[in-house]
């Protein structure tokens, strides 16, 4: 086997230590994104199938459930996931806490069942409060990918809802809105956000919910390329009338913001 230089051998070692498997398959993992680490890194957790089974420790998983699970319920709650992010030096507000969810498939803002939180963290391959730290540089840059963009969007609606209720609450989804789109810099947000509080004032069912993603997704802030004929919830077409009589946008010239 050829020997690695300085700079390989340093890509080696920050690739072994985030993910904690072997050197073998560090090597593998490495050579197949051309030895660049952040590629090689996300390729290893998006793909289980080209993993080699690293050194997880299942006992100091449930150790990590044991610490955060309340005391009268087999769940991490409120204060439970509050010190979790104590603990990861993390705000619970900050929107990786949310790709975390996602990765747990959490059913409820908060809250982890223990086979959400323990099934999650075998899933990214993390055994302790250290690893877990060092991948949530990796987890954070997860939101720049659209694809899995679009899955943490759609995600969300259900994770952040009450118990029991179809839609989201207002003020639930103008906080995600802003929350998400502060990653992907629509600029029309608080636009959005403001027409809801003056024009609407309702729960917000998960067909807005989707159908703004892919408004904000496909059509260019000044409206260019909107098609008022196109199959829109009347809510979007409402907000274009908003943004027109506001004179945000111009109606003929479609100039962006």
């Amino acid at each position: 086997m050829n020997k690695l230089g300085k700079e390989q051998r340093e890509k080696l070692q920050q690739f072994t230590e985030i993910t904690g498997t072997s050197e073998k398959a560090g090597r593998q993992a490495l050579k197949a994104t051309d030895w660049h680490v952040e590629r090689a890194i996300d390729a290893f957790y998006s793909q289980p199938q080209l993993q080699v089974k690293s050194s997880l420790d299942s006992r100091l998983i449930e150790a990590l459930y044991s610490r955060y699970k309340d005391p009268y319920e087999d769940m991490i709650m409120a204060d439970g996931v509050s010190n979790f992010c104590n603990d990861l030096r993390v705000d619970p507000q900050d929107i990786v806490m949310l790709v975390v969810s996602w990765h747990m498939k959490a059913a409820t803002m908060c809250e982890f069942s223990k086979q959400e939180f323990v099934g999650g963290l075998q899933s990214l391959g993390i055994d302790s409060l250290e690893k877990f730290r060092e991948r949530l540089p990796v987890i954070r840059s997860e939101i720049k990918d659209n694809a899995k963009f679009k899955e943490i969007y759609i995600f969300a609606f259900g994770w952040a809802k009450e118990k029991g209720q179809k839609s989201l609450t207002l003020d639930t989804a103008i906080g995600m809105w802003r929350l998400l789109f502060a990653e992907k810099q629509w600029p029309l947000v608080e636009h959005w956000c403001q027409f809801l509080q003056k024009e609407h004032n309702k729960a917000i069912s998960q067909d807005t919910w989707a159908q703004l993603l892919e408004f904000a997704t496909n059509v260019v802030p000044g409206l260019a390329n909107y098609d008022p004929e196109g199959a829109w919830p009347y809510l979007i077409d409402e907000f274009v009338e908003f943004l027109t009589e506001k004179a945000v946008i111009q109606k003929d010239a479609g100039k962006k913001l």
